[in-house]
């Protein structure tokens, strides 16, 4: 009770600077509707259609995954059935009337798996399916200003859509259900910049498009500025300004900044671009966006190369995970495990799900690479219309990160060879996009290579770059001949390094079991 009577604060005081935020703001206002992780979890009133605690209206918080908390079923990915019980939520919540006329949108970082939004009775937009991607809706127009809101959301732990029930929910890992990643409403002014590109080079070179949209009653922008600034405010470099032409294509700026502080795992050097909508000398709104100066190449038949200098990937694949939270880490979780990742001298994190925007955040300031993963185990692979809505949303949050090294489309033979292309419609520096255990992009990624095996791929003539290697988990195998493998890696002019599996076992707390931990077998 103690922890429900906290989560209850938070979300008062939460309320309250955002009923007191002026309605007319250059930048954009965050009001949070759940917490940023379980320990701040806002109780949200909640009904479990099957299985325990099911039947009846009570309260759960939000962000996590209702099995921690006593509700339906649990499944490995591999169980034969899955136990397919819905979850209904109600959120009641106020909005000062200051905010009629701006845009509000409401933000969804991550539940599983299929989702639909309901706001004061009416459809907030279509049913997003894909656990693990970012997505936001229009509410302007359903929200009662200065009054009570209620916010429904029903999430069904299986899909309808059954190539991704086959790629999310029927993989090598724990599948859960519930709304676990934070729910927040964004408030912007009529006119706004919606989101950014960044291309920032080594060289010093910066581009960056500019993505804006203007609704209803807004201020017509004649110009977007763009300035370049350490991360404490200093201005690095002179500003930059085109002029605005009103049409839907993204805007692009240019500049270039002498003698930047590069990026690179040892040295995580980062920047921020100060984004302003204009009309004449007024900001109508304005973004900042972190990155940093660096460039990532794959060179054929040679290997690959960060900032000018060949590098050897150290990897360790991990997925999002706690042992009593599931896939809801706290940010100190998130935190403890990146610090230990980075202490035991690794330098990327794969995963097979899309990390937690704090995670990724992270990767950022301590210098880990990321390979991000649209996330399909094996065959069938997600449906192409499905796919190529799930890569823009992957894309689109995460391609300002100069962790990010290597998007994947899939796992192990879970390949829509249809999206190859769509990673790099919406990812200027055009990151390579692999296949993990296959030939893909001039890199060979075979899983789980026998000794004589790896010495024989190493012999080229392709980068050779195993994405999963020297299984250990559950069997306790993990590093066991790691010395001979990583002597035969660095000895080849063909050897970029290698992805250990995994970081941890997955053991999670059963709930219905008196809090045994369970490994699946």
């Amino acid at each position: 009770m103690r922890k429900i009577g906290k989560a209850w604060i938070a979300f008062f005081i939460s309320g309250l600077s955002a009923a007191f935020s002026p309605a007319q703001t250059a930048g954009t206002v965050r009001h949070y509707l759940s917490g940023t992780g379980p320990s701040d979890a806002v109780p949200w009133e909640f009904f479990c259609t099957k299985g325990r605690k099911s039947g009846e209206w009570t309260t759960i918080p939000v962000p996590s995954n209702w099995e921690q908390h006593g509700f339906g079923n649990y499944n490995y990915g591999h169980d034969k059935d899955k136990h397919d019980e819905q979850g209904l939520y109600r959120c009641r919540f106020q909005t000062p009337a200051e905010w009629s006329g701006q845009t509000v949108r409401i933000v969804f970082e991550g539940s599983m798996t299929d989702t639909e939004v309901k706001l004061n009775g009416a459809s907030a937009g279509p049913v997003h399916q894909g656990a693990w991607y970012e997505f936001r809706l229009p509410v302007s127009h359903l929200l009662k200003y200065g009054q009570e809101n209620l916010l429904e959301v029903t999430v069904s732990k299986c899909s309808s859509n059954e190539s991704l029930e086959q790629a999310e929910r029927k993989a090598d890992f724990w599948v859960f259900g519930g709304i676990f990643r934070p729910v927040y409403l964004e408030v912007l002014p009529p006119g706004f910049i919606d989101r950014c590109a960044i291309d920032a080079r080594a060289d010093g070179s910066f581009q960056v498009d500019v993505f804006t949209q203007t609704g209803e009653g807004a201020e017509m922008p004649d110009g977007i500025t763009a300035q370049l600034e350490t991360l404490d405010g200093v201005p690095a470099g002179s500003p930059v300004r085109v002029r605005f032409s009103g049409e839907k294509e993204p805007v692009r700026l240019s500049t270039k900044l002498d003698n930047p502080r590069l990026w690179s795992d040892e040295h995580p050097n980062l920047y921020r671009v100060r984004l302003s909508l204009m009309r004449g000398d007024t900001v109508l709104h304005e973004i900042t966006e972190r990155f940093g100066f660096r460039t990532f190449e794959v060179r054929p038949g040679d290997g690959l190369y960060l900032n000018g200098k060949k590098m050897i990937i150290k990897g360790i694949n991990r997925n999002s995970f706690h042992p009593e939270k599931a896939r809801a880490p706290d940010p100190e979780d998130e935190r403890a495990a990146a610090l230990a990742i980075k202490a035991m001298n690794a330098n990327l994190v794969r995963s097979h799900v899309s990390p937690s925007r704090y995670f990724m955040n992270l990767c950022d300031e301590l210098g880990l690479f990321v390979i991000n993963e649209l996330c399909t185990w094996q065959k069938p692979w997600i449906d192409t219309p499905t796919a190529r809505k799930l890569i823009q949303e992957l894309v689109e949050r995460d391609r300002n990160h100069p962790s990010l090294l290597m998007w994947a489309n899939g796992n192990e033979a879970g390949f829509n060879l249809d999206v190859d292309g769509d990673f790099h419609l919406y990812d200027p520096q055009k990151r390579p996009v692999i296949h993990p255990w296959a030939l893909f992009s001039e890199i060979e990624t075979k899983h789980y290579p026998a000794y004589s095996m790896l010495v024989n791929m190493l012999k080229g003539p392709d980068i050779c770059l195993p994405t999963e290697f020297l299984h250990g988990l559950y069997d306790g195998g993990l590093g066991a001949g790691l010395e001979d493998y990583w002597d035969a890696i660095r000895a080849s002019q063909y050897g970029a390094g290698g992805i250990l599996w995994c970081w941890a076992d997955e053991a999670i707390v059963r709930t219905d079991q008196s809090n045994r931990l369970d490994t699946a077998g």
